[in-house]
Order: structure tokens, then sequence, then C-alpha cells
């Protein structure tokens, strides 16, 4: 193997029959090539797909109300249904198994925040301490909101790490006290979220202060929840069925009626993705199989051609006293060598073309498509493989001819 008269006597074969390694190279080149491109731009879709889901937990259900869209009950269409505290009672009395956190919001758009200089406008949600889990809310500084402030109606905040970097800059915003809409708030944390930037431009005060300062009465916007990590996806959307037919029948809605009140699951949502996942990674795979297919189809008929073009140099060399056994490794190395160099060089242009493709194919909805060093070179070791067992069948061929008979081969 690393016997220098035999890599010389390699190198000195490949210089002189240049066109023959250049077409044996670029075939499995570019096998890898399509194989990289392939794969990336398919885990770019999951990428996107993942990203998607990243901003909640993954058990999560919300629950928001509109207008009725069908009479019932002798009740008009077109009526709002309102949300109250009593249905946040009702939700945990019927359902105290099948949850697992539970927050009510109380949701104000467009509010003004203040911070000497600097202002901007915010969302500000109304939530209990529950609502971190449903977001995924990681805590950078401080601490999130706690059942005491609920209980105090203490006027605090946990914002957003964008919103500190709008208003504060480099500097820290724990401790700090920002105006909404003309009111004083502590900041006692800041959070980051896996949902991104939008996410991470909301404003959290407890539930029971945004509800006095936001709303007259015992109104609110919306529910978030998770559910008990223990039910499988089949047995969520049972819940969240029954929970929907429950509300609608307190609040006189016609089962039938789809925009009154909207339970959305993100397990269905999961459940959804992950199905469609598993057809794209078959795709994938069959056409990533199709070209490493063709790849092997190629290199093997590439073999063929350069041992019987070669049959008089082999001659020559058995004439010269060569065995059978170094004749076959001679040509088993070249194969080697050539479909494992080639195979490099297709790895290195398929990763540097996804990397500078990469921010222009976000707009596709394709994100990050990267590759995974182990797909392409078991992909690689596969096409090497194939090269080593497509030149030795050739090569143990031609080694058994005499060498008279390869001096006088036309």
């Amino acid at each position: 193997m690393f016997d220098l008269d035999r890599w010389q006597e390699i190198f000195q074969a490949l210089s002189k029959n240049k066109l023959r390694t250049a077409l044996s190279g670029f075939t499995i080149a570019f096998a890898i090539l399509l194989f990289t491109l392939l794969f990336g731009i398919g885990n770019g879709l999951k990428n996107t797909f993942a990203k998607q889901f990243a901003g909640d937990s993954q058990n999560s259900v919300y629950i928001r109300s509109g207008n009725t869209t069908k009479p019932y009950k002798g009740l008009q269409s077109g009526r709002k249904i309102q949300f109250r505290n009593d249905d946040s009672r009702f939700i945990n009395e019927e359902f105290e198994d099948e949850i697992q956190f539970f927050s009510p919001n109380v949701e104000r758009f467009n509010v003004l925040a203040v911070y000497k200089g600097e202002q901007n406008r915010y969302q500000v949600r109304g939530v209990y301490p529950d609502y971190q889990p449903l977001e995924s809310a990681v805590i950078e500084q401080g601490r999130f909101l706690s059942y005491l402030d609920l209980e105090k109606k203490a006027k605090v905040l946990a914002i957003g790490r964008l919103v500190e970097k709008d208003l504060f800059g480099d500097f820290s915003a724990l401790d700090k006290n920002i105006n909404l809409d003309g009111v004083s708030y502590r900041v006692i944390g800041v959070f980051s979220d896996p949902g991104g930037d939008g996410d991470e431009r909301f404003i959290y005060t407890p539930f029971s202060t945004a509800q006095g300062m936001y709303r007259d009465n015992d109104e609110l916007d919306r529910f978030g929840l998770t559910y008990n990590p223990k039910l499988t996806v089949d047995q969520s959307l049972v819940f969240t069925k029954l929970l929907t037919k429950l509300l609608k029948e307190k609040h006189n809605v016609d089962p039938r009626d789809q925009g009154a009140i909207r339970v959305q699951n993100y397990a269905e949502g999961t459940k959804n993705v992950q199905q469609f996942m598993g057809v794209l990674t078959v795709i994938i795979l069959f056409i990533g199989i199709g070209t490493l297919i063709a790849g092997i189809i190629g290199i093997s008929n590439i073999m063929v051609y350069i041992v019987k073009e070669r049959t008089k140099e082999l001659g020559i060399r058995k004439a010269l006293g060569a065995t059978p056994s170094s004749i076959v490794g001679m040509i088993m190395l070249e194969s080697v060598f050539v479909t494992a160099i080639s195979g490099y060089a297709g790895l290195l242009l398929g990763t540097s073309i996804l990397k500078f493709i990469g921010p222009t194919l976000e707009e596709y909805f394709i994100l990050n498509p990267s590759v995974e060093t182990y797909v392409v070179v078991g992909a690689t070791i596969t096409l090497i493989i194939a090269g080593t067992i497509a030149g030795y069948l050739p090569a143990k061929r031609a080694a058994r001819i005499k060498p008279i008979d390869a001096l006088n081969d036309k």
C-alpha cells in the first residue's frame, strides 16, 4: 500500500492517460456533487419546517374566539364570542388531568414603550407564569413572571431580547423602569425565544395587571395551554376536539360553526409535518440512490475500458516478471485513489455551492441547506467500493492473459 515504487508507477500511468483519468474523476465527482446538493436542499426544507415550529412547545394548544357564522338556538349569526375568567375555571375543572400548563391571555397591540430618549411600539401580553414553557422562552437575565406578581397585580415586565436592544442598546434592562403608554413598569427579566426576532419583540406582564389596565371587567382574549406529554398525538387531538365541543356548548355555538371558537393544536401540525418529511426523505433517498447507481455504472464502464485499453501494457509487465497479484493490486489502487480524490473534490464543490447559494434560497423556503459529513462520506465510500470491485473483475481477467496474447492484442 505504501510502496514508493508502486505509487510512482500509478502516478506515471495517470499522467500518461490524462483524458482517461479526467473522465473517471469527473464521473465520480459529478455523482457526489449531485448527491451533496440533493441532500443539502432536502435538509434545508427540513430546517424550514423545524423553524416554523420552534417558537412554541410541540404540545401547545391555543384557543381563540371570533364571531359566529351560523344562527343557533334563536341567536343570530355574527355574534361575538367573548371569553371570560369563568371560562378559565371551566377548562381547568373539565380537563384537570389532560392539562400540563395553562395561561389565559390579555393582549394589547401597538403599546408605546419609552425609556429615557428611546421609544418604540410593541405588543404587550398579560399572561400567567405558565406561559413561559408554552412559548419555549429562555430567560437570559433575571426571571419570568411569578404567581406572587399575579396575586399582587404587580407592574413588572419580562421583555424580549430585541426589546432590550431597541430601548437600552448594549446596556442591561434588568431592574430599569419602562413607561408603557405613560404607566411605569419595572423590568424583572429578559428572554430569548427560538421562534426568532418576531417572538423576541414581545413584552409580558402579569395577567391580572393587564386585565385591570386594558379591560373594564373580567374579559380576556385567548387561552394557551400544553397538554399532558404522556398523551399521544391522536389522544391529544381527541382532547382538543372535546375541548372545542364543550366550549361551543357553553357559549351556545353551532357545532358546525368553524369561526366562533378556534382551537389550534400544534401536535396536528407536527404530525402533518412529520408525514411530509417522511415522504420527502424517501424521495431524496430514492433520487440519491439513483444518482449513486448512475455513478457506479459510470465508473464500472470506465474501469472495464481502462483495463481493456491497457492490455498490452499489462502483457509487457507480465513479460518483465510482474505477478498477477501485483497487476491486480496496481489497478485496484489506481481505482481507489481516483475515486477517493474525485469524491472528495465533489464533496468540497457541493458544500461550497450550498454555502454560497444558501442565503439566496431562504426566499424559496430552504433554510441553511447543508449535508451531514457522514452521509457524503458514506456515499463516497460506496463509490470507492464500487470502483474497487469494478477494477478488480477486469483486472483479474487481464492478469490471467498470457504475455504473448496480450502483446498481440489490437
